[in-house]
């Protein structure tokens, strides 16, 4: 009767017994968690100089403002013109020089390619689409600002500037397409922000950034679609993701 006894307070306590019994089996792994915590890369912040290349995904468009033309209606024809949006990407390398424990400059060259709609509608109904295909060569120059490191993070934001020239050669296409023109230099501010994750052999940097046009990139043509337009900008929204030593 005694063993039916203890049989049956086993059994009502039984998810009690499991508990306990779980807990004496990941007692030691606690134990072993309470060790020194390792940190990867642990002199590579000390270091003056690193390298690394980035590929950046990225949504790009054209902030356009109307001309006195378009605005006084001397341009009856045309309702409106719409910029949209277009996805790009980008190719690039890292060079980043270390200035003192919480600020880098970083010059990042790279190669993008973006494409900018521009969608020029008249009263009757008629669309024509203008697809400005641009390939830049681009150098930023950006100064980092880097919070504390905390164990194998650390997160920091930049901004800069970055000159841009376009050279897909598409001079001896302007003089036989019937398009919308843009110059081949132009100026970005950038504005973004990061996480440095440190891995034993390498740091990985997924970053966003905000490109700003500063300058106006707009071409007069012969063919009158700049007739209506007093500027165009670039606008440049991008993820990035970088790999360094």
């Amino acid at each position: 009767m005694h063993s039916t006894n203890l049989w049956h307070l086993l059994h009502l306590h039984r998810h009690k017994v499991k508990f306990i019994t779980f807990l004496l089996m990941i007692m030691p792994l606690l134990a072993s968690g309470q060790k020194a915590f390792e940190y990867n890369l642990p002199n590579s912040d000390a270091r003056w100089l690193h390298y690394g290349f980035s590929i950046g995904l990225h949504s790009s468009s054209l902030q356009l403002k109307y001309s006195d033309k378009f605005i006084t209606n001397q341009l009856d024809s045309l309702h409106s013109i719409m910029p949209a949006n277009a996805f790009g990407f980008s190719l690039g390398f890292i060079t980043d020089f270390r200035l003192a424990d919480m600020f880098n400059v970083r010059v990042l060259p790279k190669v993008s390619f973006y494409e900018f709609p521009v969608d020029f509608n008249f009263t009757d109904g008629n669309v024509d689409r203008q697809l400005i295909e641009a390939t830049y060569i681009e150098m930023p120059v950006l100064l980092k600002y880097k919070s504390q490191r905390h164990k194998n993070f650390r997160v920091y934001f930049l901004g800069g500037l970055a000159p841009g020239l376009e050279v897909s050669g598409k001079k001896r296409k302007e003089q036989s397409d019937n398009r919308l023109l843009t110059q081949d230099f132009n100026l970005n501010m950038e504005l973004g922000f990061g996480i440095d994750m440190y891995f034993p052999l390498f740091k990985f940097s997924p970053e966003v950034r905000f490109s700003k046009g500063l300058l106006n990139i707009l071409k007069e043509d012969k063919y009158g679609y700049s007739d209506g337009i007093e500027s165009l900008k670039m606008n440049v929204f991008t993820i990035y993701l970088q790999f360094s030593d």
